[in-house]
């Protein structure tokens, strides 16, 4: 990992945290500001309220006076009633002529110096300009939560009489208090909330990158040059799942390539080899031949005794050539496989006429079909059918009970051939080997049949697999297409 760059488990930790932080802030802000603009809304309406209250009351006055309804009798027309409206809606008033000038207020001991005697011209130009002739107006001299709503207000003729001024103050002690009561329990909340969201980001980043951190150290060990394991992970998510399965699909490229790339060179230098060695044993075996055959015929009649040692001599020695020849031609088979043959044969035909050569009674050939039809060289199929039967023998030679069964049946498009015996399996160690060439566990044979038999069936597009169990049986399975 490069210095000074945060893992992916430190990046889903702290970007889990701070998410909670993010919110809680948020959602902070969100409350002040909904509180501050539901208690602009609150003083609002209330005040419209007050100013509705105080204007009904003033036009039932207005309705019951005696005194002409003209600006000039406002001061007597309210002279009392004013107070009798301030006390019942428990709301103080001013009231002021149309030019602004104080006329009657309904609390005396209001001081001078918090009420208008007459009106500034801007408020008096703001209210004549509205169309619904009212104006409210922050005293930013006393806080700003102090302010004074102008309205003009009208006979039943809808003549204006005068301008009605209705001071009022935001009192926002006791729901200020609640915030803070609310946002101190929110605070709380959120504590606790980011103290569950440091533990359950903890979790999760090592849930998360567990499945990551396995994945990395598979890819680590992997090596081209041994059997790599697959990764086998239960409930990751779907993105791991798909790496995980890129992952083993990778690995069994790369062992497919392996086996491959390790059978080849095998192949080529085992090809290699049994050219040198052919080449090597058959030159001085028509020389040998010959002088054996020349010396029986020069042999003298006269000596009692040298016939029976000529005799003797010449098969040992024949025996000798005839061993160092079937060595030779097994290498030489192995290297230079005979030329394909696509022949159009009855397969169970084939197999019984292959395995009536052999004589022992426990090998029987139990197939359900009467025929198969498929192409395959003749040669070839019967020298596969006699190397896996007599594989098959060697493996039963020290079982009581031995039994080999050999069957062929069709597969959808292709032919499948089993060979199975009871003997004594494969031990798990050599199962990897057994078509590699030169491996062989009998005390006798070069190990060629198997690796011969599987380059057959690959060449007819086929394949070649079996299932063992030691101190069990074996069983080989051929299969090839029918065309």
């Amino acid at each position: 990992m490069a210095q000074g760059r945060l893992s992916l488990r430190s990046r889903i930790f702290i970007y889990m945290i701070l998410l909670v932080v993010v919110a809680s802030i948020l959602i902070a802000a969100v409350t002040i500001y909904q509180y501050n603009e539901q208690s602009k809304d609150y003083h609002k309406q209330r005040l419209e309220r007050k100013e509705a209250q105080i204007l009904s009351s003033i036009r039932y006055v207005l309705d019951k006076t005696t005194y002409p309804r003209e600006t000039k009798y406002l001061d007597l027309i309210f002279k009392d009633e004013i107070y009798a409206i301030a006390n019942n809606l428990k709301v103080d008033f001013n009231l002021y002529d149309l030019d602004g000038a104080l006329i009657k207020k309904s609390k005396p001991t209001f001081d001078n110096d918090t009420i208008t005697i007459c009106l500034p011209p801007d408020i008096l130009n703001n209210l004549h300009q509205t169309i619904s002739k009212r104006y409210v107006e922050k005293d930013e001299q006393l806080g700003g939560d102090f302010q004074s709503s102008y309205t003009i207000f009208n006979d039943r003729n809808s003549k204006p009489l005068g301008i009605l001024n209705v001071p009022y103050f935001e009192d926002d002690s006791f729901n200020e208090a609640e915030l803070k009561e609310f946002l101190f329990r929110l605070g709380y909340a959120y504590l606790v909330m980011l103290l569950v969201a440091v533990a359950f980001a903890y979790f999760v980043s090592r849930f998360i990158t567990r499945s990551l951190k396995t994945i990395s150290d598979k890819m680590d060990e992997t090596r081209l040059e041994k059997r790599n394991k697959k990764i086998e992970l239960k409930g990751a998510s779907q993105e791991v799942s798909l790496l995980v399965e890129s992952y083993n699909s990778m690995i069994d490229e790369l062992e497919d390539s392996a086996v491959k790339l390790a059978t080849s060179e095998r192949e080529q230098a085992w090809r290699e080899m049994a050219k040198q060695v052919a080449h090597e044993i058959k030159n001085p075996l028509t020389p040998m031949r010959l002088s054996v055959q020349s010396f029986l015929r020069k042999f003298n009649p006269d000596d009692p005794d040298i016939t029976q040692k000529v005799e003797e001599y010449s098969k040992t020695l024949i025996q000798q050539i005839d061993t160092m020849s079937s060595i030779a031609s097994a290498f030489s088979n192995f290297a230079k496989m005979p030329a394909q043959k696509n022949e159009l044969l009855n397969i169970v035909e084939i197999i019984d006429l292959a395995t009536e050569i052999f004589t022992e009674p426990y090998i029987k050939f139990i197939s359900t079909e009467k025929e198969i039809i498929a192409k395959f060289d003749r040669t070839q199929l019967i020298r596969v059918i006699t190397n896996l039967v007599k594989n098959a023998i060697q493996a039963v030679k020290d079982v009581g009970n031995p039994q080999v069964l050999i069957d062929v049946y069709p597969e959808n498009e292709n032919v499948v051939i089993t060979v199975e015996d009871n003997g004594c399996g494969i031990a798990e160690d050599y199962k990897e080997k057994v078509f590699e060439p030169k491996f062989t566990t009998k005390s006798s044979g070069m190990g060629l049949g198997l690796p011969m038999i599987k380059k057959i069936v690959e060449t007819y597009g086929g394949t070649i697999n079996f299932t063992s169990v030691e101190q069990k049986g074996t069983t080989f399975k051929v299969t090839f297409p029918k065309v």
